[in-house]
């Protein structure tokens, strides 16, 4: 190889300098675009499609995701404006609905020259996968709680697809702060994996404690579309793996003068959602809880079965559901498999999920006749795995302490 001279080393460094300059700036180099409460959403099939939102504090002009394979190449996805107003302000939020392949890759959030950093986008192919299940997050005040519950979650399960909040996220839907409480607590897990929200009636309080449509939670949370007329994101379906998730709204008391008829809806929906899968299993998640417990200090009340019980049920009896999840009475409780209102091992799993945020009901409850396990009293917060492929599907769920106290596991023939 030749010898540079002096002359010849410093005429091709200034070439390359300059050529540096007049070209494309290091990735680095660009301007840092601030925004917050990044999260993914579940679509019909979260292997192949993510809904991506987040929040910005000013406008942006012409945003979208950006996404980075391993060989290199890039995809990019317009963002939609899906700001609001509500508790006196204005939401500054954009959503974009992405496909994504059959591959980890990574995102970011672009608008002109500015980005975000990447973020990782797990993918998964197959039957197999694990959920992360979460009862009511709501607090009282701050929601700390509910955030050292989900750290501990996600920190001992890097593997779960995604996750899901049984409703009741926050104590007031109405409460700007709780929102941002909330969605700042589980920024660094959200960003990774999507959401499965379930409405609970807490969602629909104001600040006055009144009912009022869920405006906030609808806002916020974009799932699939039930092509059902006035019921947009009240109920809704997924698909992972080996198994079909439908999401329920079961606050027709609370809701009624908004949209009438909701039961009725919710079962013809339900009926020609599953009949329309072929995945094996079949799961449903619940806010309000199937059964009905006695009080402590309320002779009157008695054990049985609630509305939402007697109602659905029976449907999913028929429509050979496997697992039900509930949540809204802070308590964790095993029922094991019923069918036709008692114990049958051909019947689905009935799981009442506990409690993750810091709202406690100590020595409320009397234990129901079908309760099979009970947590630990003075209840704790908690959070359940759900781990599924085509012929096993198990539950465990966890203390806060990291302590495995309750799992039940499901065959197929």
């Amino acid at each position: 190889m030749k010898k540079l001279t002096r002359r010849e080393f410093v005429k091709i460094s200034a070439v390359g300098f300059a050529g540096l300059l007049s070209g494309c700036k290091p990735e680095n180099s660009s301007p840092k675009l601030p925004i917050k409460f990044l999260r993914q959403l579940v679509t019909k099939d979260i292997s192949t499609s993510r809904l991506i939102m987040w929040q910005v504090d000013a406008p942006l002009k012409n945003p979208f995701v950006e996404l980075r394979f391993g060989d290199g190449q890039a995809k990019n996805f317009p963002a939609r404006d899906t700001s609001f107003r509500y508790d006196g302000k204005e939401i500054l939020q954009y959503t974009a609905q992405i496909e994504i392949p059959n591959e980890t890759c990574d995102y970011r959030v672009v608008d002109e020259n500015s980005v975000t950093d990447w973020f990782p986008l797990k993918n998964f192919s197959g039957d197999k996968f694990k959920a992360l299940i979460f009862p009511d997050s709501q607090c009282g005040n701050s929601y700390e709680t509910w955030g050292n519950v989900a750290k501990l979650a996600f920190e001992k399960n890097p593997d779960a697809n995604f996750f899901v909040n049984v409703g009741d996220l926050v104590d007031n839907g109405e409460d700007s702060s709780q929102w941002d409480d909330w969605l700042s607590q589980i920024e660094k897990f959200s960003s990774t994996i999507p959401f499965a929200p379930v409405p609970g009636n807490h969602e629909t309080y104001s600040r006055q404690w009144k009912v009022i449509f869920p405006e906030a939670y609808l806002n916020y949370f974009e799932p699939p579309d039930n092509h059902v007329e006035n019921f947009s994101r009240r109920f809704y379906s997924f698909d992972v793996g080996a198994a079909h998730f439908a999401v329920l709204d079961s606050q027709w008391d609370e809701l009624d003068a908004f949209t009438p008829n909701l039961v009725d809806v919710q079962k013809s929906w339900l009926r020609e959602d599953f009949a329309a899968t072929s995945k094996p299993w079949k799961i449903v998640f619940v806010h309000k809880d199937v059964l009905q417990y006695r009080i402590n200090g309320r002779p009157e009340r008695r054990e049985g079965f609630s509305d939402v019980g007697e109602i659905f049920m029976p449907e999913f009896d028929s429509l050979g559901v496997d697992a039900v999840f509930t949540a809204h009475l802070h308590t964790y409780r095993n029922r094991g498999r019923l069918k036709n209102f008692r114990p049958d091992e051909t019947g689905a799993l009935y799981i009442l999920t506990g409690l993750s945020g810091n709202v406690r009901y100590d020595g409320l409850w009397i234990n129901h006749a079908l309760d099979k396990v009970t947590a630990p009293q003075p209840e704790i917060d908690n959070f359940l795995t759900l781990e599924v492929d085509e012929k096993i599907l198990s539950v465990k769920c966890f203390l806060s302490n990291g302590e495995l106290f309750d799992e039940f596991t499901l065959q197929k023939a």
